[in-house]
């Protein structure tokens, strides 16, 4: 056994057979992932990276288990978690973001142009490995491992699926206090969260009972909507902050541009980190000069952080009517033809206007906001015993109700551009507006 020292958790302690798998390339690759992504650019702290995410998922997954036994103790209903579970869901835990790429939350959310970095195919090709396959086929773990991470192959209890890629999981329990950490926002839910999940003995499902004496147990209520409050708040402040998202326009048309000229693969990016990412992209040649020089101009400003300027943003609140129509003509899944196009109309009519080379960058961050953590599962008073996702309750929670209507608020287009000039960015916008659909109203004051 050797003991961690984590700046968040404290000391966390590892297996020798643990040891042996973060110890595999895949995942000392994932020190060089950074977990928000160039959210540095906005809070310099936060250069945490999802190798040590990893490590605390594990420490969390174990303080779950271990909680789930300490109530099975307590009450005959509940299902324990044996020894050979644990080191199994332990595992299942640390490999749990390997598949993820640099920047993968940029990429693949807003291109459509690789599957996200969760689905099944791509943790077959990632624990299939050589090195990190062979490890986890000597421990005896790789066919319930994938089956817990793809959610596919042989049947497994629910709970051994639930503990690390439910809703309130250990996934984002670490995550959310490991952001708060190192961005330095007072974002905090309250560690005893942890002590309230169990499995049940029928289903094996995992759950929080949220009765007592037959009623109902507001405070444990009140800690899951902490939890989800805490997700909402950094979504606002640091997950889509507005010059995260310029940077993240940056880097996803880069890619974009690199893929669609099959100058880089789908297969090179699960190798690469952060750094070796960009510096390869600053190498490439396109085979077509213009696009090679919008590339290697886009690599420069990134490494500056000379970030694209703001145009147009269209926040969901005014543009809800036209919202599926850009979506559908701009942002198609894996179908950038006709947002290129527009970019390119609108960097030809700017370079005449201005006198000189534009770069346009048409931006949607995320193609749809919406609450996902509210279906951990749930025992209410009222409800005959049964286990419901916490949103079944909606109607009886104001607070959640409110924060799942809060959500889709948060949606906004983005036109970003290399204009310096404040004038020049004003009449640019409003040459953006009048060839986009009719209805787009922009927020965004220059």
């Amino acid at each position: 056994m050797s003991i961690l020292r984590d700046p968040v958790h404290g000391d966390i302690e590892l297996s020798r057979d643990e040891l042996r798998l973060v110890d595999t390339a895949a995942v000392q690759r994932l020190r060089g992932v950074k977990q928000l992504g160039s959210a540095s650019f906005v809070y310099p702290g936060a250069t945490h990276t999802r190798f040590e995410h990893s490590i605390g998922t594990l420490h969390v997954c174990d303080q779950l288990l271990a909680a789930c036994n300490r109530n099975a103790a307590r009450d005959a209903a509940c299902r324990p978690v044996g020894d050979d579970e644990r080191r199994l869901l332990r595992a299942a835990a640390l490999l749990h973001d390997v598949t993820h790429i640099p920047f993968g939350h940029n990429i693949e959310d807003q291109t459509g142009l690789l599957p996200r970095h969760d689905r099944p195919e791509r943790f077959r090709a990632a624990l299939d490995d050589g090195e990190l396959g062979d490890e986890l086929r000597r421990q005896g773990l790789f066919d319930d491992v994938l089956a817990i991470l793809t959610g596919e192959g042989r049947d497994v209890p629910p709970f051994w699926r639930q503990v690390v890629s439910d809703t309130i999981d250990a996934d984002l329990l670490d995550y959310l206090r490991r952001d708060a950490h190192y961005t330095g926002l007072e974002l905090r839910y309250d560690r005893r969260v942890v002590d309230y999940f169990r499995v049940d003995r029928g289903s094996g499902a995992m759950f929080v009972d949220c009765e007592k004496n037959g009623m109902l147990r507001e405070d444990i209520v009140s800690e899951l909507l902490r939890v989800l409050e805490c997700r909402y708040h950094f979504s606002e402040r640091v997950y889509y902050h507005h010059a995260k998202i310029a940077a993240g326009a940056l880097l996803s048309r880069m890619v974009e541009l690199a893929l669609r000229a099959g100058a880089l693969t789908a297969a090179e990016l699960q190798r690469l980190t952060d750094d070796t990412l960009v510096y390869r992209l600053s190498q490439l040649d396109l085979g077509d000069a213009t696009a090679t020089a919008r590339l290697h101009r886009f690599v420069s400003r990134y490494g500056r952080r000379q970030l694209p300027k703001r145009v147009l943003v269209l926040p969901w609140h005014d543009n809800q009517g036209v919202q599926d129509e850009l979506l559908a003509t701009y942002f198609a899944p894996g179908q950038p033809e006709a947002r290129f196009a527009w970019e390119a109309t609108m960097e030809q009519q700017a370079a005449a206007a201005f006198g000189r080379p534009v770069d346009v960058i048409l931006y949607c961050p995320k193609r749809r906001m919406q609450l996902k953590e509210a279906k951990t599962l749930v025992r209410f008073p009222g409800e005959g015993g049964r286990l419901q996702p916490l949103d079944a309750f909606t109607a009886r929670i104001p607070r959640l109700s409110d924060l799942a209507a809060s959500y889709p608020r948060m949606w906004k287009l983005y036109v970003f551009t290399s204009l310096e000039d404040k004038a020049q960015r004003a009449e640019l916008q409003r040459m953006c507006l009048a060839t986009l659909p009719r209805g787009c109203r922009n927020a965004f004051v220059l």
